[in-house]
Parts: C-alpha cells; sequence; structure tokens
C-alpha cells in the first residue's frame, strides 16, 4: 500500500525558481534512464532524440483567472476560476474570510458582477458563479483578469510573466495553470527538431487550479483527482500510429499530454474526441501509449511526483531528485527538466 509518505523529500527554498531562464531553452535537462543519469542543456534534446521520434504538445492556453474584488458586505475576496463553462457561468475556487451564501452577490475587478450559485466539485472545493448582468465571461476575465502564478512563486505576475508563463504556441485558451514542460522550447528549438526529422503533434488539455491542491489522505487508494477537459485531433491519433508503425517513440511534453493519451486510451485503443479525465497515475500504472516524458521537478507528495514515479520507477526518480538537489537543478514550473525514459 502507497503512502503519502513514500513520496516525500527535503527541498532547499532556494532552489524553486522565482524566475526563468534568461532563454526558454536555455534551461538544464536532466536525462534519466533507468539507472542512468546524465547532465545536459534544454537546448541538447535533438541530439537526445532520434529520428522518427514523436513529440506531443499541449497547446492550452493560460487564461487570466486570477481576479480580486468584494463581496455584497464589503468583505475582501479573491477569486481563482477553475473552468469557464459557458459565456454566463462558471466554476471557482473563493477565498474570503467567510465564504460568499448561494445567492449572494460579488464584484471583481470593479468590472465583474457574479452570483453565488453555490458549492460545486466532487468534495465541495469550488464555487458555481453565474454573470448578474449582460456580457460574455470568457471576454470579461481576459479584459479584467490577472495571470494566475502558481502558489509557490511569490512575486506578483509582472509583464515579463505575461509571456513566459505561456507556452509559444498556446492556441486553445482554457487553462489556470501553465503546462510547464512546453515553457522550455522556442521556435528555433522547435525548427531545430524539425530538421532532425522528430515530429510534432498536438492536443489540447486544460490543466485546472485543481493541479495545486495537496494530497489531503495518508492512503494513496483514497486519493480523488480532480477533473480536466481534454481533446485529441483525429491529426495526432494517426501520426502516433505512423510513428509507431516506423519504429518511433512517442515522447509526451508535459505530465498533461501523458494523462490525456493515456486516458484517451483507457479502452486499448487510442481514440481522437473530447473529453474528462480524472485518471490517478501511481506506480503499478500500465502505460499504453508514451514512450519517453519530458517533464519538470514536481513538488514533495505531489499527484504529479508520484505520476513520474509511476513512469520511470520510484528508485530512479528518487535518485534523480538526489542527483537534481546535490547538482542545484531549479524546480517547479519555472525551473529545469527532466528526459526520462518508461521503465
Amino acid at each position: 500500500m502507497l503512502t503519502l509518505d513514500d513520496f516525500d523529500f527535503d527541498l532547499p527554498a532556494e532552489l524553486i525558481a522565482q524566475e526563468p531562464a534568461a532563454e526558454r531553452s536555455g534551461s538544464r535537462l536532466l536525462q534519466v534512464c533507468g539507472s542512468g543519469i546524465s547532465d545536459h542543456r534544454f537546448n541538447e534534446l535533438p541530439a537526445l532524440l532520434s529520428a522518427g521520434d514523436l513529440l506531443v504538445f499541449n497547446d492550452t492556453r493560460v487564461i487570466r483567472a486570477r481576479l480580486l474584488g468584494r463581496k455584497a458586505s464589503g468583505g475582501r475576496i479573491e477569486v481563482l476560476v477553475e473552468r469557464i463553462v459557458d459565456a454566463r457561468h462558471a466554476v471557482a475556487q473563493i477565498r474570503a474570510s467567510k465564504s460568499p451564501r448561494p445567492g449572494s452577490l460579488i464584484l471583481l475587478e470593479d468590472a465583474i458582477r457574479l452570483r453565488v450559485c453555490g458549492r460545486s466539485g466532487e468534495q465541495g472545493e469550488f464555487f458555481a458563479l453565474e454573470l448578474a448582468g449582460d456580457g460574455d465571461l470568457w471576454r470579461l476575465v481576459e479584459r479584467h483578469g490577472r495571470l494566475p502564478l502558481p502558489p509557490y512563486i511569490t512575486h506578483a505576475a509582472a509583464d515579463a510573466d505575461e509571456e513566459r508563463y505561456q507556452t509559444v504556441f498556446a492556441r486553445s485558451p482554457g487553462a489556470v495553470a501553465a503546462p510547464t514542460a512546453g515553457l522550455h522550447f522556442d521556435a528555433a528549438l522547435l525548427q531545430r527538431l524539425a530538421g532532425h526529422a522528430v515530429g510534432a503533434a498536438w492536443l489540447t488539455l486544460h490543466v485546472g487550479a485543481g493541479t495545486f491542491q495537496p494530497v489531503r489522505v495518508r492512503n494513496l487508494a483514497e486519493h480523488r483527482m480532480h477533473s480536466e477537459r481534454f481533446e485529441i485531433p483525429a491529426a495526432t491519433v494517426d501520426a502516433i500510429a505512423r510513428t509507431r508503425s516506423g519504429g518511433g517513440r512517442v515522447v509526451a511534453v508535459g505530465t498533461t499530454s501523458l494523462r490525456a493519451l493515456e486516458a484517451a486510451a483507457q479502452s486499448g485503443e487510442l481514440r481522437a474526441g473530447a473529453g474528462e479525465t480524472d485518471l490517478f497515475i501511481t506506480p503499478g500504472y500500465e502505460f499504453r501509449i508514451v514512450d519517453r516524458l519530458l517533464t519538470n521537478f514536481h513538488l514533495p507528495k505531489s499527484t504529479l511526483l508520484m505520476l513520474v514515479s509511476a513512469f520511470a520507477g520510484r528508485e530512479p526518480v528518487r535518485r534523480a531528485y538526489e542527483h537534481a538537489i546535490r547538482q542545484r537543478y531549479r524546480f517547479f514550473s519555472y525551473g529545469d527538466a527532466m528526459l526520462l525514459a518508461r521503465q
């Protein structure tokens, strides 16, 4: 039985990256293949892949999901949109001294008036909100909201973050956190990869605010993952089939791409289309689609650390993290990356 303590480690606070590398592809890259570990720069990635391999990217775009405001009573409130359901409805986390009551109104950024409809989510962790007045929530949030940097980044979002906390290929709005493995790619590196005959394919998984929620149970079998929306085009399914038939490897760029692909293959065959996934991957999971994984370093006791441990093996990942801490790699969203082979 796996417990939360099996995925704990001590991380010096100064290794939590507060700013991105000067250049996107200038970060460090730790390659892990079984017991083998090697140190690289991210711009060396083309040399670490082979002609015929396929990179699968998540093209989600981070929306300006953090909004400040006040309740009708005057109390301050902070809202982090989990998802915009349609032009008039959203689901969000709310931080306030006292939770707003169903039917009450809140005013965000002196511009967006919302009615609280009640609790939402399997554990009531979110609030259902409805626009009280005219307008379109997508446009209003993009116009008046703020970029939602992760809670471990201590500075407020600045102009530089508006660019660097989006991938260069972001095009499908809906995420409230970036697919951080994709942040290391710039246009020049993408061109070099294409020149090495490494293919590219695309999917969309909108990362939710639940990605930062801590695991609150010791026995991992009792944990329930938050649900996230994804869509996999037929062209991506076809590209993966061609890669397989040609002897190439499928390389997921980020845990979000991996979760979407594995969720879409739960029937045993990868299927195109849209859906929702609450797939919780822990050691013992049988991977169907992905051969290699590009990912950043993850938080202690997090579901993402459990996922990479399932993929590359608990012991190889433990040794890799110990090596990364000794070598002063930078951790989390603005940090360095790993290239993992499936065990």
